[in-house]
């Protein structure tokens, strides 16, 4: 079982590593290890403590963006009742290709989650994948197509809305990789951003906002087993585990919204590369 502390040190971890780029269950899997807790990666109670903080985080990004989501629910609307995207309607636009790109990774989480999870759920699976990670993140800020200059000037959402179907199935596969813990669903999600000519900015707002709906889905199938009579003692840990979670995320989403302005992948990708070795070479000892 977790106890206070420890739910405290997850769920800060949690919250800002699933918006950084760095893999939220990555870090989740390979701390206690390093830390010696006796916490059993694949037991019930430590993955409903998880999407505990996992649905916190969601919370957060569905406030922070709230203004976007307002617009883009009108947009779908619109679209539902005139049966068609009118090509100016581009908050409908955006919400359908959110629509799409949430689609394969909720398929495959469907499928696939647990099987991955069993396989790859060790500590040190997890952290040679931590280093994959920073490679995938180095390559694509390696191979990115540039952003268009002639966007520049128009709202960001707009030029969102310009991205193509293919496009949004492409970053919404990439970002699937998150079923194996150490790979960030939010790296996949911005590398395959840049990968199709998005700005650092637009690829990690159009990240964060495919998280929103495939962390909240997850959330709905397993979180009801938290108020199950044999996990009453998991309600504590995990709403306080919650709590530092959405703590954390508010200030990772401020701070990245900013940080994506004028600055690159590439300083994550090192540090996935040198905590992932740090931790395989403390492994193997």
């Amino acid at each position: 079982m977790i106890n206070i502390g420890q739910a405290i040190i997850l769920g800060l971890l949690q919250g800002a590593s699933e918006l950084f780029p760095v893999s939220s269950l990555g870090h989740s899997v390979v701390l206690p290890q390093l830390l010696g807790w006796d916490i059993h990666q694949n037991d019930n109670s430590f993955l409903i403590f998880l999407i505990a903080t996992h649905f916190a985080t969601a919370l957060v990004l569905l406030f922070f963006y709230r203004k976007t989501w307002a617009s883009i629910a009108n947009g779908i609307i619109r679209s539902l009742q005139a049966r068609e995207i009118k090509a100016d309607d581009h908050d409908a636009k955006l919400g359908w290709l959110l629509i799409i790109g949430t689609v394969p990774a909720g398929i495959l989480g469907i499928l696939f989650q647990d099987q991955i999870r069993e396989i790859f759920v060790t500590a040190r699976s997890a952290a040679l994948f931590l280093i994959l990670n920073g490679i995938i993140l180095l390559v694509a800020e390696q191979l990115r197509k540039r952003a268009k200059e002639s966007d520049r000037g128009t709202l960001m959402d707009d030029r969102l809305a310009k991205i193509t179907w293919l496009q949004t199935m492409k970053v919404g596969t990439a970002q699937a990789v998150a079923l194996i813990p150490g790979l960030s669903r939010s790296g996949a999600a911005m590398g395959g951003g840049l990968l199709i000519g998005l700005s650092h900015e637009d690829a990690a707002h159009f990240a964060f906002l495919l998280a929103t709906p495939i962390i909240f889905a997850a959330s709905l199938l397993k979180l009801p087993e938290l108020f199950q009579p044999e996990n009453q003692a998991l309600v504590t840990p995990s709403v306080i585990g919650g709590v530092c979670s959405a703590v954390s995320a508010y200030i990772a989403i401020r701070f990245l919204t900013r940080y994506f302005e004028t600055n690159s992948l590439r300083p994550f990708g090192l540090y996935c590369i040198a905590f992932g070795a740090i931790a395989t070479l403390l492994f193997l000892r």
